[in-house]
């Protein structure tokens, strides 16, 4: 392809360098005609192109190979630096497409990053949801319980104290069998669980109960003063004191373990007699220790 190129412009340098030569050939002809005075017209004159043209056109040829050498070089060299720039866009062109490989995959790596931790987001968020309805859950329980506990402790609140008289001064007895006796000075009924119209103490709750009594004794010869603690018709513990004149009295108590509804109450023993005046000789007490 060169090569005919190449040779295709030759023969055109060469017909343009031969019309060249011609026209100077016979221009000067013409100026040495009328330098010498001659007559002979100009369209007489018949110029010899062959005296000339040779040399001219060897010349015209050797600038032209010349030149033509010059622009194979050149070319070369064009080509050579235009190889030389292929290469290089195309490494430059690969190191783009490897980097974009690259960011594209850590882009991936990112999305797949960024979804764990979204899905890690969503778990941590619905374990805070079921912690705060657990929580909420466990509050509500433990505001009931408060209240529970609330209204247990105003009912293990149960403690009472009373004497046996509200006035006056009296003493009750001798009588021939066991009598119970009703405490109507009540000077302390926590929980309302001792009933001064009966005597009768009856448990709210199962637990362990403490009871104290007294009673109080003129000395009288042939009777004696006691008391006993009876828990559901059961006697448990006696107060009792026997002496012949003077004031004496006799104390005794007892920690009880009862269920709900079983009655405590105190009997005056049989053939004994029990003094009680303003002065509260003769008291009845319990209260809840704790309940079981």
């Amino acid at each position: 392809m060169e090569l005919t190129m190449f040779f295709r412009a030759l023969l055109l340098i060469c017909s343009l360098s031969i019309s060249q030569l011609q026209a100077l050939t016979h221009k000067e002809l013409i100026s040495h005609s009328r330098k010498n005075g001659s007559q002979v017209e100009d369209a007489e004159i018949v110029p010899n192109p062959q005296q000339t043209i040779p040399q001219d056109i060897n010349t015209v040829l050797r600038e032209l190979i010349a030149s033509v050498a010059g622009l194979k070089v050149e070319t070369k060299y064009l080509q050579r630096d235009h190889e030389a720039n292929t290469r290089e866009l195309k490494d430059e062109l690969e190191k783009v497409k490897q980097l974009y490989q690259a960011k594209t995959e850590e882009l991936d790596k990112l999305k797949q990053q960024h979804q764990v931790q979204t899905q890690e987001l969503d778990k941590v968020k619905q374990q805070h949801q079921e912690d705060l309805i657990n929580f909420k859950s466990r509050a509500n329980i433990t505001e009931n319980q408060v209240e529970t506990l609330k209204k247990e402790a105003e009912v293990k609140r149960v403690a009472f104290s009373a004497s046996l008289l509200a006035s006056g001064s009296e003493t009750l007895g001798p009588f021939n069998s066991h009598v119970p006796l009703i405490f109507r000075h009540v000077v302390t009924n926590i929980g309302n669980a001792y009933n001064p119209n009966t005597g009768f103490f009856i448990a709210p709750l199962r637990g362990a109960y403490h009871f104290a009594f007294k009673v109080g004794a003129n000395g009288h010869s042939s009777h004696a003063s006691g008391a006993v603690l009876v828990k559901n018709g059961e006697h448990i513990f006696i107060a009792y004191e026997h002496q012949v004149n003077g004031f004496g009295s006799s104390a005794s108590g007892v920690t009880l373990l009862l269920e709900i509804g079983d009655v405590v109450f105190l009997r005056q023993w049989q053939n004994t007699r029990i003094y009680d005046n303003t002065n509260h000789h003769t008291t009845f007490s319990g209260h809840l220790l704790f309940t079981i």
